[in-house]
């Protein structure tokens, strides 16, 4: 502000005024430090804007790390705040993200002085502290009262169980999410759903959990196939977990999909990469966040009550790694 003022010849004070649009500048000398502003490129401290209005105009999205579930979420976030007026941050966890409670403490770091609001993708927790209003994207199991936004993982894991059992498997296996986590619940229970509704018994050796990391899917994929009877399809709750199955398939010598029909949810846009293309189901990633954007807005405008859950649907999407055992 000091070298907007120096450069305009006006006082800092008077350069404060026009940057906070108060009163007593005339219009010609405001339209001149204007211009000296905009050569200079000046903006104004958020923290100071903060501490004047009690508003950074700048909203939040913490993840846990910048995978590709949560960079399709911040795809529609991005896409969806432009013409807002509010401006973004980005936060990542790092390697404090497998330390449950880390969106809580960082939001006490975030709230008040850098951002209005936020948006929790896949948070540790159930309770945040209210520091500020938060809406999480696939909330936490436990009971809470934060608005949320998820994709209707029940009926997703029904389609792709219900897939695999019309090719005419049998013996299929489940590598679960992460167990903290309202989708993995909800995933597993379709898969176990679509099961007994066929006839067919759940098998305990089958069922796995990989808590949606392509790294831990590889122990729990090896165990179920090198099991005596191992399984002919394998149902991943997410694509990380899926492509996983199928690298450690290949390195035991089994072929996709012609010994192992492999299926992934989320639809991230390396699954139609893979070696075969990867069957999965979509969850609607960019809209769930363009929609936590709607709601966060809705929250920080008086618009809203704080309650609210949004459900969006999925849609299987068959590919190559699937087929008749």
């Amino acid at each position: 502000m000091t070298d907007v003022a120096r450069e305009a010849g006006v006082s800092v004070a008077t350069v404060s005024k026009v940057v906070n649009g108060r009163y007593g500048v005339a219009a010609r000398t405001t339209a001149h430090v204007q211009r000296v502003i905009e050569e200079l490129g000046y903006e104004s401290s958020l923290v100071a804007r903060s501490l004047r209005s009690h508003r950074t105009n700048v909203l939040g999205i913490l993840v846990a790390d910048f995978e590709p579930f949560s960079t399709e979420i911040l795809k529609g976030v991005s896409r969806a705040i432009a013409g807002t007026g509010y401006e973004l941050l980005a936060y990542s966890g790092g390697g404090r993200a497998g330390q449950a409670g880390w969106e809580r403490r960082s939001l006490s770091r975030l709230g008040g002085t850098l951002v209005d609001g936020a948006i929790l993708v896949t948070p540790t927790v159930v309770a945040t502290g209210g520091s500020v209003p938060v809406i999480a994207v696939d909330p936490h199991a436990g009971p809470a009262d934060t608005p949320t936004v998820d994709a209707d993982n029940l009926t997703g894991a029904l389609r792709a169980t219900e897939h695999l059992l019309r090719l005419g498997h049998r013996r299929i296996a489940f590598l679960g999410g992460r167990p903290d986590l309202e989708s993995a619940r909800l995933r597993e229970e379709g898969y176990r759903t679509a099961l007994r509704a066929a006839g067919v018994e759940v098998d305990p050796a089958l069922v796995r959990v990989a808590e949606y990391r392509r790294e831990l899917a590889a122990g729990p994929a090896r165990e179920l196939l090198t099991l005596p009877e191992r399984p002919t399809a394998i149902f991943a709750a997410n694509d990380l977990s899926a492509i996983g199955t199928m690298e450690v398939a290949v390195e035991l010598g089994l072929s996709v999909p012609q010994d192992l029909s492999v299926v992934g949810f989320d639809d991230v846009p390396e699954s139609a990469l893979t070696t075969p293309p990867l069957t999965t189901v979509r969850q609607p990633l960019q809209e769930m966040g363009a929609e936590a954007v709607r709601l966060l807005v809705g929250l920080l405008d008086g618009r809203g009550d704080g309650g609210t859950h949004v459900r969006l649907p999925t849609e299987l999407v068959v590919r190559g790694s699937t087929r008749a055992p």
